[in-house]
């Protein structure tokens, strides 16, 4: 694939005659079919708030969750396709519908998202599973009211548009499961062309949202009781729309709508002093930040394209907990990339040392067609790329453990996402910065803020005392 000129697009609006267009659909629809829907999703945030909006217009077309997939009339599968891993759950996942298909033929299948936008994807997948009804990529997903429309009349509807500029509709409905979070996209696409990453050929290039927009998406939120929004970008620091405006400047805007307030994911190439000053300075905004530094050696780094250095990621490190002293950092580490010798990855393991991260996630490089990394000479045997990941992850569950046992006895005020896994009778809650804490009181509900003493500490989470509700 060819790298296409790293220019911020503002996107296409979709017309607001084709959202009322794809409405109409959903209104037919509504009247002559509905049933139960099963959605599986694979991948980030992005891809769950993508099926959030497919969920939504199923409600509206008068399908019900499903309590189990196989009891489902339609089943999509929204796809991931950053790494290998993914793509085999997925063919293999949908390969086991083969036999639940012969026994209803009735059965809608249908898979969506970016694996499916890669060349040759669904071709590939029509192949190994020839009884898939409708395929559509990232870019169709406001047109799935149409496409569910053929495949009910008998049709076998695929819509893989790779228009890079891509289009943000506004306007699609949305089933948010809970009510006590929400996923907010304030744009789409990506620009870096990280060697080693599939993204901007699937989502194609950054388009940001209208600000105005992204206000009455929140403020709705809010008057349903939303307590805490997360802003979705691959790169919210590169937040563009037109007619100006910054990400600093959305952060302002939206403070105080919801009581808290987080954001992810940021470059660290365009992680400005303005952005660590408007965390600093608001209450809105929780002291939590997800930063990406894929490796700690400024070779690997280069070969990554990542457009920055070990030194000056360090310095945004300084820089964050100077501003921010109770931020809580997580990061993202890619072990074996290629061309990695053992000098590069013990460079990624004394970052990892420095940056006192309060958790990881840690990957072993995937090989994706298309990339430029896809190509490099000096791939990692597999072998090796295991030791090194259970190393790095063996470092960063002793630096996490430490930063929890530094936790205890302080009190902190927490919003209740859940039931606790332990019991019905535990929750768990989230500090500012981002710990998982499970505890124990009667009455509690998502949604409220409780204050609570830290009284013990796992491998990656804490355990309260509920002190005042």
């Amino acid at each position: 694939m060819a790298e296409a000129a790293h220019t911020h697009s503002r996107g296409i609006l979709l017309p607001v005659a084709e959202v009322e267009r794809q409405r109409g659909i959903m209104d037919q629809i509504a009247a002559s079919a509905g049933g139960r829907y099963w959605v599986n999703t694979y991948g980030c945030q992005m891809n769950v708030r993508d099926s959030q909006t497919l969920a939504g217009m199923l409600e509206e077309m008068s399908y019900e969750k499903a309590s189990k997939q196989d009891e489902a009339d339609l089943i999509l599968f929204n796809t991931c396709c950053v790494r290998e891993n993914a793509e085999r759950r997925v063919f293999g996942n949908i390969g086991h519908l083969q036999s639940l298909k012969k026994e209803r033929p009735g059965l809608i299948v249908g898979v969506c998202g970016c694996m499916m936008q890669q060349d040759g994807s669904a071709e590939r997948l029509l192949k190994s599973a020839p009884f898939v009804n409708l395929i559509f990529g990232t870019q169709s997903l406001y047109r799935f009211p149409e496409l569910l429309q053929g495949a009910l009349n008998g049709e076998r509807p695929i819509a893989i548009e790779s228009d890079p500029q891509g289009v943000i509709a506004e306007g699609l409905p949305a089933q948010r499961e809970g009510n006590a979070r929400a996923f907010v996209n304030i744009m789409f696409g990506c620009n870096n062309f990280c060697s080693y990453c599939i993204v901007p050929y699937v989502r194609g290039r950054e388009r940001s949202r209208a600000t105005e927009d992204i206000l009455r998406e929140i403020e709705a939120l809010s008057v349903q009781g939303i307590k805490e929004v997360t802003l979705l970008g691959q790169n919210v620091n590169s937040y563009a729309p037109q007619g100006g405006g910054s990400f600093p400047k959305l952060l302002k805007r939206l403070e105080g709508l919801v009581p808290r307030l987080r954001f992810m994911t940021s470059h660290p190439k365009d992680l400005s002093d303005e952005l660590i000053e408007a965390m600093a300075g608001s209450k809105t905004v929780c002291p939590q930040l997800h930063l990406p530094v894929q490796a700690g050696s400024n070779v690997i780094l280069q070969a990554m394209n990542r457009g920055y250095t070990r030194e000056k990621y360090l310095e945004l490190i300084q820089k964050l907990r100077a501003a921010v002293p109770d931020i809580g950092l997580s990061t993202d580490f890619i072990a074996g990339f290629p061309g990695e010798t053992e000098e590069d990855f013990a460079q990624t393991l004394n970052l990892c040392t420095q940056a006192r991260f309060d958790s990881a996630f840690t990957f072993i490089y995937s090989r994706r067609s298309g990339t430029k990394a896809a190509e490099m000479e000096g791939q990692v045997p597999s072998k090796v790329q295991h030791e090194r990941l259970s190393r790095l992850i063996a470092l960063q569950e002793g630096i996490t453990a430490k930063r929890l046992r530094a936790m205890e006895g302080k009190e902190y005020e927490l919003l209740i996402e859940d039931h606790s896994r332990r019991g019905k009778q535990d929750f768990m809650g989230r500090t500012g910065s981002g710990i998982a804490v499970n505890l124990r009181g009667g009455g509690l509900r998502p949604g409220d803020f409780v204050r609570a003493k830290m009284v013990a500490s796992g491998a990656n989470t804490l355990r309260g005392e509920l002190l005042s509700q």
